[in-house]
């Protein structure tokens, strides 16, 4: 148990570091009710350890405080009541210091956990247990990122979340087509790794001839569609994705602003920032990704053909700024990893024969696979050694606070 012990550490050691260049007043607040504050990742991604480690491993079990089970529950209806979550900014107390002494308590109570005698039975339930507990902190770590990012992006100071200068992307090369000729070809999650219950069970699914963009669309090239008239043309969008436009008076995406003189701005994990054209477009909806696929006479790809590309298309992953990377130059599939979430045009739905598990446990995704499209790749908040070809996003066809992008798909005949 020493390495999964040593990993234990390093993972809840990184949240607490996202954490640091953060005041206290950063950490409670809340900018909307798909964000949580800083503070309530921090407690919660505790909680899970707590409540399903701890309250059923631990001898003489005690909670840190009887409260938490109830703050910090997020959606699990299996462990009882909860604290709405468009009300977690609400929370000034506990503080922040005793947050920390939270995750503090919880981590000694671990380790004493796994320095203890278990037999063969208990000891694999408990190793698999922190492995989703480490898996599910670093969502969170991503989270965190996104989430006080658009917190910062309210102030009109725009003020950096990490003051370090983001440097002038590469040049992208010229968008490319790369084929696949498709066929009877196996989706899912496959060898010892871990996975996500929504990764499983491998199946196999037809995928018809296709080709797919050789990187992310950029800043440039979106730029574009915005000067044709892409956010005023009825006919580029869906009809629930027009009247989403309309209600919010959209014109750009969310983290686009013009200065005084007319240029365009982007606001970054790094400050306020001139648009780099190279760089990947990010933060844009399915609205604003299948408008644009339109106007590109493309398409997004389904999920199945983008897991085959990444199997195929020789696909590396990427890790970095916190800001997405240009393409550069180069062969194969550049920026499937490490950049941007890709949204394809696929409902999050369950894959033949899923089972979701017992216990509240199995609440984790297989009940949120409804009116939500899936998301491929993984994105420049995604942390170290947590993306796969078989990893499933998942977000409303209207959320763009999450660092997304577009990657274009076509068919091409058989």
């Amino acid at each position: 148990m020493d390495q999964l012990g040593a990993r234990y550490d390093a993972v809840r050691k990184h949240t607490l570091a996202l954490a640091e260049p953060l005041s206290d007043e950063d950490c409670g607040a809340q900018s909307m009710p798909d964000a949580s504050p800083i503070k309530w990742h921090l407690a919660h991604t505790t909680w899970f350890f707590e409540t399903f480690i701890l309250e059923r491993m631990e001898r003489g079990f005690a909670p840190f405080h009887p409260a938490f089970r109830i703050l910090f529950n997020s959606y699990y209806n299996g462990i009882g009541e909860k604290h709405p979550r468009a009300q977690r900014g609400l929370l000034t107390r506990p503080s922040m210091a005793e947050v920390r002494a939270y995750r503090a308590n919880v981590d000694g109570r671990m380790a004493r956990l796994l320095a203890g005698e278990l037999d063969a039975a208990r000891r694999a339930e408990l190793s698999m247990l922190i492995t989703l507990g480490m898996q599910h902190e670093q969502q969170h770590q991503e989270l965190m990122l996104t989430d006080v990012k658009h917190l910062l992006a309210q102030s009109l100071l725009r003020p950096a979340y990490m003051a370090i200068p983001l440097p002038a992307a590469a040049v992208a090369a010229p968008l490319a087509w790369q084929a696949f000729e498709g066929g009877l070809a196996e989706i899912g999650h496959h060898g010892d790794g871990f996975s996500f219950d929504n990764e499983l069970p491998r199946h196999k699914q037809y995928v018809a001839p296709f080709a797919l963009a050789s990187r992310l669309v950029t800043n440039g090239e979106y730029l574009a569609f915005i000067n044709a008239g892409g956010y005023f043309n009825a006919a580029l969008w869906l009809a629930e994705g027009w009247d989403w436009v309309r209600a919010q008076n959209l014109k750009a995406p969310i983290y686009w602003f013009q200065d005084e003189q007319g240029g365009w701005q982007e606001f970054t994990l790094h400050g306020p920032r001139p648009l780099d054209l190279q760089r990947p477009v990010t933060h844009v909806s399915l609205f604003e990704a299948d408008a644009y696929a339109h106007w590109a006479d493309a398409r997004l790809p389904t999920e199945a053909e983008w897991e085959y590309a990444a199997a195929h298309g020789r696909a590396s992953i990427e890790t970095g700024s916190l800001h997405p990377a240009g393409a550069g130059a180069g062969g194969g599939l550049r920026q499937m990893f490490g950049h941007c979430w890709q949204w394809t045009s696929s409902s999050y739905a369950p894959y033949p024969g899923f089972a979701a598990a017992e216990g509240a446990l199995g609440e984790y995704n297989g009940k949120f696979m409804l009116n939500q499209y899936v998301l491929r790749g993984s994105s420049c908040a995604t942390p170290e050694g947590h993306a796969r070809a078989s990893y499933r996003n998942f977000f409303p066809a209207g959320a763009r606070w999450q660092f997304t992008g577009i990657r274009l798909a076509r068919q091409i005949d058989g």
